[in-house]
């Protein structure tokens, strides 16, 4: 008979029915174990130093500290535990996902969607430690330290460390991007935008609200059919210059 290792998880919510629902929903699936209901950041913090845990389910909008900021301070802890944001406020997604949250499920929590979020993070637990040196890198980043050396991409059950070194140009997909690597295109949740005040400054030139290309990589400014900018890049590609840009790139050359 197969032995079930038990998920140790925590629920952090200030609303005691968002509590509840959440507690109920678990309970169809064996092999996790409830240590705390906490209604707050303090809460949180005391049950995570009596006793760790494998993933925390974290609301977003709490009184004093948010769910936000205590994921950031959790991101600093030795082995930090896997994060998955729950709330009722979507316009905090492209938020959670920048400081690594796993999953991010909005209320009433389908039971379908939880089901997800929970394989999601059972996959993930092997790769833990790359977890969580991911989520430390990232927050480190986005604190004013370093610049990102790697983009830690994330896939059910697997992170693949994505060296920056290697990524040719960054195009714009909605609320992810696309990697642009010899070969081959990788896709990662996060904005241009935020990605690009973590990349190392002075490799990279913003030539498009929604394209960045590595400075090496420009091979000649032209002009389309149309008469509007165009960068030759020495792979052969082409991206689009905003007009706003162009300057920049005409120094770039």
């Amino acid at each position: 008979m197969n032995t079930i290792h038990t998920i140790r998880y925590l629920i952090v919510d200030d609303e005691m029915p968002g509590r509840v629902n959440l507690r109920l929903a678990m309970a169809a699936h064996p092999g996790w174990r409830l240590v705390a209901e906490c209604g707050g950041a303090a809460s949180a913090r005391a049950a995570l130093e009596q006793q760790p845990v494998e993933v925390v389910f974290l609301d977003i909008r709490m009184p004093g500290q948010s769910g936000l900021a205590l994921a950031r301070d959790i991101s600093r802890l030795p082995q930090p535990p896997l994060l998955i944001f729950v709330t009722a406020y979507n316009e905090h997604a492209i938020d959670a996902f920048e400081v690594h949250a796993l999953d991010y499920l909005l209320k009433p929590v389908i039971d379908a969607r939880l089901a997800q979020a929970v394989e999601r993070a059972a996959a993930m637990l092997g790769q833990r430690e790359a977890y969580g040196a991911a989520l430390r890198r990232y927050v480190e980043a986005g604190d004013g330290g370093r610049p990102l050396d790697t983009i830690s991409v994330r896939s059910v059950g697997r992170i693949e460390q994505v060296k920056v070194s290697e990524i040719l140009r960054i195009e714009s997909a909605g609320n992810y991007v696309e990697l642009h690597l010899a070969g081959r295109t990788v896709l990662h949740r996060v904005t241009i935008s935020r990605l690009e005040n973590l990349l190392p400054p002075g490799e990279f030139l913003r030539v498009h609200r929604g394209a960045i290309v590595r400075r090496a990589e420009i091979a000649s400014l032209e002009s389309s059919g149309d008469g509007s900018p165009t960068l030759r890049l020495r792979d052969g590609g082409t991206v689009a210059v905003s007009e706003r840009y162009v300057a920049a790139v005409k120094l770039s050359l």
